[in-house]
């Protein structure tokens, strides 16, 4: 993997020291990969009043560097020490895969794209078409070398990115392997992913209810993968947009123990319901993990927000899951326009603090 000197300047643990805001000191580890904290009480710490404050990694989306180093020198940034980690591009190039050895996918997707638009039109240059003939071929021979690297990949492996979290503190409570999941995966596929979530600690993996999009249901493959995470002990549970209704998974939590919750709070809120914490009481034995985002209701036209700015009863939620000693984490999923005055980092933190306090009040 190739290093710039920005990214030298902003991973402490590839060089130079870092202080965080929370008072954690990052230095370079004698071993690639495995940052070392100083001291051990200066522990990074999201965890407020029993209610676990984490992030999903698909908050840094934005960001230039994707690789599993800056991913979680993010997160170290953000002020927060548990996370649900997820692969951006499945197939091609993810944050954990790329890590353990899958073929780096180096192709300018926005430019191929382009191209490929301009040949189905029949508007491409000469030029243009020997520049799409190259990147066809980029894009076949790193497919051939994904396929073979797919035949011997081992989820044991993702045991050193597993390291690389905890040990700055850092727990992988779920995992998102995305495209790993889909009715259109084979039994390998499913298996392989499950086992990789329990290597990295995570209690569950997470997807979309099937169905296109995200709904109507799919009982068959709800049905399939919730017997699949029986056989790998660990627990799948469903994420919903404005599709979300208190019976939505309904089907899914009948058909197996293995199968449950990964709602999203901000989009309930946006698909116009009005029974949030009826839904949580319910529901909470059956949430392991929720994700929190501030949006306007449906009847406010359903914006994205700031914390705080919106409709979503972020703060009475978590003053909920407080008072009654809820246990799953809450996952703050970043998806507001940052202000052009601001930057990715900071206003997470913004979300990230916005939370204490609500715990704290």
């Amino acid at each position: 993997m190739k290093i710039n000197k920005q990214s030298l300047t902003r991973r402490s643990f590839l060089g130079k020291t870092v202080t965080l805001a929370a008072g954690l000191t990052l230095t370079k580890s004698k071993i690639w990969g495995s940052p070392a904290y100083i001291p051990d009480l200066l522990k990074l710490n999201s965890k407020v009043n029993g209610v676990q404050i984490g992030v999903i990694t698909y908050s840094y989306r934005a960001m230039k560097d994707q690789s599993a180093e800056a991913i979680l020198q993010y997160v170290l940034d953000s002020g927060v020490n548990a996370v649900e980690l997820m692969e951006r591009n499945p197939g091609s190039s993810g944050v954990a895969e790329n890590l353990i050895g899958r073929p780096e996918y180096k192709i300018d997707r926005k430019t191929f794209y382009r191209l490929m638009r301009l040949d189905r039109k029949k508007e491409i240059s000469r030029d243009e078409k020997k520049q799409l003939a190259d990147l066809k071929q980029q894009q076949k021979s790193f497919e051939k070398a994904a396929a073979n690297w797919e035949k011997n990949r081992n989820p044991n492996d993702f045991l050193k990115l597993r390291k690389m979290f905890n040990d700055v503190g850092v727990e992988i409570y779920a995992f998102k392997p995305d495209n790993l999941l889909g009715s259109k995966n084979s039994d390998a596929d499913i298996n392989y992913a499950m086992k990789a979530g329990k290597v990295l600690g995570a209690s569950h993996v997470t997807l979309e209810l099937p169905g296109p999009p995200y709904g109507p249901k799919n009982p068959e493959h709800t049905l399939r993968l919730g017997k699949l995470a029986e056989k790998n002990g660990i627990k799948v549970a469903y994420h919903g947009h404005t599709q979300q209704h208190i019976n939505w998974w309904d089907t899914a939590l009948e058909q197996s123990e293995s199968n449950v919750l990964n709602p999203d709070l901000g989009h309930y809120i946006a698909a116009g319901n009005t029974d949030t914490f009826e839904f949580i009481k319910k529901f909470n034995k059956k949430i392991y993990s929720m994700h929190i985002k501030d949006r306007k209701s449906l009847e406010n036209g359903q914006d994205n927000m700031p914390f705080g700015m919106g409709d979503t009863p972020i703060t009475e939620t978590l003053q909920l899951m407080r008072d009654n000693k809820y246990t799953f984490p809450t996952t703050i999923e970043y998806e507001y326009r940052t202000p052009k005055e601001s930057g990715i980092i900071e206003e997470i933190k913004k979300c990230v603090n916005y939370c204490k306090n609500a715990l704290e009040s």
